[in-house]
């Protein structure tokens, strides 16, 4: 099955009408626009000229047959095939460094054999990872440039090829949706900008019933990790801590104190991004540790 990318959502919610209905476990193809709909396609494109409405769009949702509150949804990135060229911004008053800059500036950058190629002497190797992704909340709509409990702009350079996601289901359907794929990305996103880049996504979704964790989660071959966006960093990275905390003395023989000096020793506190509405930081700790590494 294949969601072709003229099936977009701009915000999170449970009144989105399902772009398409699945069985569980399913494998979808799901075909992505740029953050800008792809907007901006020459130097000759100006941000001036977006349409600002347009921006972050997610495709789908996928509606997940017998999905309801209180389940989790687990999505497995299979593959992420992008395009060859894709587009970088700054603006000013925007972004960390947002106050050092005049104007709105872009950025066509090709990408070939696994290289973007940003500047004369200066060729980046992709790291193609989904910006976008997440269910409906409970409550009110969230657009799609805000990150949050059911997901969305997590901006998270480690939701690549072979991650595996858990979201918290809120509502009926899950109504999952992703978008805003990047060719490559620092930790951060200081500037409001990955490589922004169409792409094609492979994901396996499957469903868990009665279950389900705060936060995302986030799983690889090394590690688990506890995605949480707050609106300052340091409230995000207190209730990750706590979350991690919780996730480990579940699953490990020792005692609470030793897993708090666990975490100091072994596990990454890392900031994902501090550009969006609410910023997210992820908690990352290594499956060698945990005595049942399983979610």
């Amino acid at each position: 099955m294949k969601i072709t990318n003229e099936s977009v959502v701009f915000s999170f919610s449970k009144k989105n009408e399902a772009a398409v209905c699945v069985d569980v476990p399913a494998t979808i193809e799901v075909e992505t626009k740029d953050c800008f709909s792809n907007q901006l396609c020459s130097p000759e494109d100006r941000m001036e000229q977006l349409d600002w409405d347009k921006t972050n769009p997610a495709t789908g949702p996928i509606y997940i047959n017998g999905a309801e509150a209180g389940d989790t949804l687990k999505v497995t990135v299979n593959k992420i095939k992008i395009a060859e060229q894709g587009v970088a911004c700054c603006l000013e008053g925007e972004g960390v460094l947002g106050h050092r800059i005049k104007g709105a500036h872009t950025k066509i950058v090709q990408v070939k054999e696994g290289v973007a190629h940003f500047a004369q002497g200066i060729e980046i190797p992709v790291n193609t990872m989904i910006g976008v992704i997440g269910v409906a909340p409970e409550g009110e709509p969230v657009n799609a440039g805000t990150p949050g409990r059911h997901g969305g702009n997590m901006d998270n350079t480690m939701i690549t090829e072979g991650a595996v996601l858990y979201f918290p289901v809120a509502t009926e359907g899950a109504l999952l949706a992703l978008g805003d794929v990047h060719a490559v990305m620092g930790d951060g996103e200081i500037g409001v900008s990955g490589l922004e880049i169409p792409a094609e996504v492979s994901l396996t979704i499957e469903l868990i019933k009665g279950r389900q964790y705060a936060y995302p989660i986030l799983e690889n071959d090394e590690s688990f990790s506890v995605i949480v966006s707050k609106p300052t960093v340091d409230e995000a990275v207190i209730r990750a801590t706590e979350l991690m905390y919780d996730f480990l003395t579940e699953r490990s023989e020792l005692s609470d104190t030793d897993v708090v000096m666990l975490m100091s020793l072994a596990g990454n506190l890392q900031i994902c991004q501090v550009v969006d509405p609410e910023k997210t930081v992820r908690f990352v700790f290594p499956k060698v540790y945990i005595d049942r590494a399983e979610f």
